[in-house]
């Protein structure tokens, strides 16, 4: 038989221990609804087993000479050399955003041919520098 002492440190313990469990399942749950996972065009046609409910995010670069803006929507194709995919979003883009460059958009897509971004992010190099920057730099130089 064992102690009182002992058996209210292991109840402890193990009470410790069950919730410590039953929080880190909660928290990983909510980590799992919010990822977005990141594909590409090639991705998206290869992959059988796409969830068009699910909120994802596409990249590449935006197409030369696709790009058509029609007073409140932007549609464009996005390739990675290797196949397409239209995008369609309504709203405001990045200033970075143009032809032949950098792009990443985040939504849902209709089809493995089409998809409906919510939020577009433009992608840079490491040597991009915001104009204003540069116009300052020029400026200070003199």
């Amino acid at each position: 038989m064992l102690p009182k002492k002992v058996k209210k440190r292991a109840s402890l313990l193990a009470i410790t221990l069950l919730i410590s469990v039953i929080g880190i399942f909660f928290i990983l749950q909510s980590l799992n609804k919010n990822i977005l996972y990141f594909k590409s065009p090639t991705d998206i046609k290869k992959n059988q087993n796409i969830n068009f409910d699910k909120k994802i995010r596409v990249g590449g670069m935006v197409k030369k000479n696709s790009l058509i803006i029609k007073e409140e929507e932007i549609k464009f194709i996005i390739t990675d050399f290797n196949n397409e995919l239209n995008i369609s979003f309504s709203g405001t883009v990045p200033n970075l955003f143009s032809e032949e460059k950098g792009v990443v958009a985040e939504g849902k897509l209709q089809d493995k041919t089409f998809f409906i971004a919510d939020r577009i992010l433009a992608k840079h190099d490491e040597n991009y520098m915001p104009p204003e920057l540069k116009d300052m730099m020029k400026k200070n130089a003199k």
